[in-house]
């Protein structure tokens, strides 16, 4: 099957976050995070099953050398990426977040 994919709004904000923390570190690191993130973005439509459930219907990539995460619903033909957080929060917290921008894309 062949998916599409699709980003909410609030991944700028998650991105942008990431970079600049990363950028503010070490010149040139914030590009290194966006290039994995979007490199491991495009593969998720390629088998989308095969990253983990977690938090109900959400799937799980790891990003590799960054300690954040991919999170995204498969809806018909479509992966749709709710969010990029880091690793080191709050399972809860995440959970909460992400339903939180489940329920704001529904209006």
């Amino acid at each position: 099957m062949n998916y599409t994919l699709r980003f909410l709004p609030e991944i700028e904000e998650d991105v942008i976050a990431g970079y600049s923390w990363y950028e503010g570190k070490s010149t040139g690191l914030g590009e290194d995070f966006l290039r994995m993130f979007y490199a491991y973005s495009g593969e998720i439509p390629r088998a989308p099953l095969l990253y983990p459930r977690v938090h109900g219907n959400f799937h799980r990539r790891l990003l590799r050398r960054f300690p954040y995460a991919i999170y995204y619903i498969i809806e018909n033909s479509q992966i749709i990426v709710f969010g990029l957080f880091h690793c080191a929060r709050d399972p809860r917290t995440i959970k909460a977040k992400l339903q939180d921008r489940k329920d704001m894309k529904r209006l």
